[in-house]
């Protein structure tokens, strides 16, 4: 089922959102639908101190790691890549 939304804009915003619609070749309707599901998209959907306890929880755990150049060396080799060496 659709329904309506009603937004209210300035001139001078609506002016500019009619512009970029047409840019787009697309209507006002279709750019500010597209524009809220981006919108949508980026906003988080978890829960904050969720991820928090998480990452607290993490960095009281001391894992032993290799220089950088030395674990990508490792990576290609067990990819079979020929590294330079």
């Amino acid at each position: 089922m659709s329904q309506r939304l009603q937004v209210v804009f300035e001139d001078e915003e609506l002016e500019a959102i009619r512009e970029m619609a047409r840019r787009q070749h697309t209507t006002v309707a279709e750019w500010v639908r597209r524009s809220l599901r981006e919108a949508r998209r980026a906003e988080s959907t978890g829960d904050p101190e969720a991820k928090l306890a998480a990452i607290r929880t993490a960095v009281k755990y001391d894992f032993p790691s290799a220089d950088i150049d030395v674990m990508l060396g490792e990576i290609e080799r067990g990819y079979g890549f020929e590294g330079d060496e």
